[in-house]
């Protein structure tokens, strides 16, 4: 069974639509339960084949699919393609449970074109029980959601006899605090770039941001045995890992996940690993990595700003920072300490962007020397370290 919607009306310009594509009924019920009870979301259709949402794709018209890779008939791997070439315009989230296949699955079908992949519940009781991945799915679905219905109410003006309605909010009742970087119609004030030459590079990236760091770590290929660099993704266990390995691959640079107490080289690439903070600490030979079981930070774990906050403990004005695509505020703080302690911030733009929340919020937090189209960032990064600006 499916539910159906037809394609938008000036009733519906306002909502986020969605398509749920799971064989799971237990798993379609409860997503699609939690999906309408909020405000400016709506579920225009549920399938259990892939073969059926890519028949109903463009009759519903969705903004966003969570689309599941196990299902029977077509898996969501071979699935993705046909999506995006039959509507390019859709966000596509993978939902799969938490096995290495699977998030081998997960991180092929970035590579494909899907925007955003997370971990399902093992079981249809910790899916009902569990209030971290309604919120993280919710989240992404309102960031990835929130340019189609821009573009939808753009194109398509509303009725003059039509009831107006407020806007939906941009993010759930639960909520990182954007206080310290308030969006504002001006352009952002930018830094001077630091007079020290970078002697350690940190990044952070979340929605978008493996397809992101893809391009980013094939232009720095020139100076990674310079420097350690030391990322942040959000992204849970196993899924971290294959993501260190497919880096690895692109850079042809060591990379992988570290261990607590583990020395910082020049010339390895250190992924936070999924469940875990990575921070930077100064031990009796030099920096290394401290793996904590802390809290999440700005709703996420691992987090950006423990690692900025501790790596600037460590190299202080000569280190670098980058941040890349993702929704939230995380970076925004650690990003602004870098910048007021002397050292190099540059976040992504708004445009080249897949949600521009944790670049936007670093840029308006005024820590940015640069702020770049994502091609940009690269062969700026390699200036900076190799002392030529």
């Amino acid at each position: 069974m499916a539910i159906a919607a037809a394609a938008p009306t000036s009733d519906t310009e306002r909502s986020i639509r969605v398509m749920i594509v799971d064989d799971a009924l237990v798993v379609r019920g409860i997503v699609s339960r939690w999906l309408q009870e909020e405000p400016g979301i709506e579920v225009v259709a549920t399938h259990r084949s892939a073969k059926n949402a890519l028949e109903d794709l463009l009759r519903t018209a969705p903004d966003v699919v969570v689309l599941d890779i196990e299902m029977p008939d077509m898996d969501g791997v071979t699935a993705l393609p046909l999506l995006l070439e039959k509507k390019p315009d859709i966000s596509v989230i993978i939902a799969s449970t938490l096995t290495r296949r699977n998030a081998e699955l997960s991180i092929r079908c970035l590579n494909l074109g899907a925007t955003d992949c997370l971990a399902k519940p093992q079981t249809s009781g910790e899916m009902t029980s569990t209030a971290d991945f309604r919120r993280e799915l919710t989240s992404r679905i309102r960031a990835l959601g929130s340019r189609a219905v821009s573009r939808r109410r753009t194109i398509v003006p509303a009725k003059t006899d039509a009831p107006v309605r407020a806007p939906a909010p941009a993010v759930t009742k639960s909520k990182p605090d954007f206080s310290f970087a308030k969006r504002s119609s001006e352009p952002p004030k930018l830094r001077k770039f630091s007079t020290s030459v970078p002697r350690a590079l940190v990044v952070g990236s979340s929605t978008g941001g493996p397809q992101a760091l893809a391009v980013f770590f094939a232009g720095v290929k020139p100076i990674l045995s310079r420097v350690p660099v030391l990322v942040t993704q959000h992204m849970p266990p196993s899924f971290t890992t294959i993501l260190a390995e497919h880096i690895g691959r692109v850079t042809g640079t060591t990379c992988h996940e570290p261990v607590d107490g583990e020395a910082v080289r020049a010339g390895v690439i250190y992924i936070a690993p999924g469940g875990h903070h990575m921070k930077v600490a100064t031990g009796p030979n030099g920096p290394v990595i401290r793996i904590t079981d802390d809290p999440p930070v700005n709703f996420c774990k691992p987090a950006v700003d423990p690692l900025f906050q501790s790596a600037l403990q460590v190299w202080g004005a000569s280190l670098a920072a980058v941040v890349l695509t993702g929704m939230g505020a995380d970076g925004a703080r650690g990003g602004l300490a870098i910048a007021d302690a002397g050292g190099t911030v540059i976040a992504q733009d708004e445009e080249t962007s897949v949600v521009w929340g944790m670049p936007g919020a670093t840029a308006q937090a005024g820590a940015c020397a640069a702020i770049l189209p994502l091609p940009e960032i690269a062969p700026r990064v390699v200036n900076l370290i190799l002392g030529t600006r």
